[in-house]
């Protein structure tokens, strides 16, 4: 096993969240961390949405019913689920209830998060704004944000060659991950198509967004504490995983 695949541990609670454009490979990186630091989890308020949704909870049928509305769940509701997570897997310790931390963020919180490294994680999904960052911060401190840097004319070349096959939902694409046959599923050998979402001026809207709100996100961490964003560059998930091992190991392991 190279270096660059060595399972390590953990000496400290890792609490990361990975910051980066649509397309950028956040999936990957976290997958990839998953695999070499153990101890690492992924909550991702998404899947914590639905499992509260299909479990009829409290939560999910608060949820539910602003999901069914159109409308964005609301971010009390999002940091409810957080807490609750991280409350069941004690990995926080508080006298209060969560609605009562809710109800006072910013004015004093007893929560005390635990720094074992076995209570390591990657936040995914939240928080995206500096807004939804500072409600965090009063909930839970987290302690290294990567911030995954592209070209985005590297994302959209790559993300705008995205061909899908529709029934069964393969993906290929142009130039990386090829069809045997130029416009057809290998399975099937049935046409492939590209959905409106992987156009190249969908990508660009979408890049031209998380511009918008990154910046102000990423400032509010520098703010906090200088050596807390990290910068990452690469064209490749490839060029991008070496950086964030070497600072996880140079940090937490």
């Amino acid at each position: 096993m190279s270096s660059s695949n060595a399972i390590k541990k953990l000496s400290k609670a890792a609490r990361i969240i990975l910051v980066g454009a649509p397309g950028v490979g956040k999936g990957t990186q976290s997958n990839r961390l998953i695999t070499r630091y153990p101890q690492l989890s992924s909550i991702a308020t998404g899947d914590l949405l639905r499992d509260h949704v299909k479990n009829k909870t409290s939560l999910g049928q608060q949820a539910d019913a602003y999901m069914r509305g159109g409308k964005l769940v609301p971010e009390p509701l999002i940091l409810n689920l957080i807490l609750t997570e991280l409350t069941s897997r004690s990995w926080i310790t508080t006298d209060k209830s969560n609605d009562e931390i809710i109800a006072t963020l910013g004015k004093g919180t007893t929560i005390q998060p635990s720094e074992s490294p076995d209570c390591s994680f990657i936040l995914d999904g939240f928080p995206r704004t500096a807004t939804q960052a500072q409600a965090l911060t009063h909930v839970l401190p987290m302690n290294l944000i990567f911030h995954l840097m592209t070209p985005a004319e590297i994302v959209v070349k790559r993300m705008s060659n995205r061909w899908t096959h529709a029934s069964s939902g393969r993906v290929y694409n142009v130039g990386f991950n090829d069809p045997k046959e130029p416009g057809k599923d290998d399975v099937t050998g049935e046409p492939l198509v590209q959905r409106d979402d992987d156009k190249e001026e969908t990508w660009r809207r979408r890049l031209s967004t998380f511009e918008e709100t990154s910046v102000p996100l990423l400032n509010f961490y520098r703010d906090r504490s200088p050596d807390m964003v990290v910068d990452v560059q690469g064209n490749s998930s490839d060029e991008i995983s070496p950086q964030i091992f070497a600072e996880i190991d140079k940090r937490f392991a």
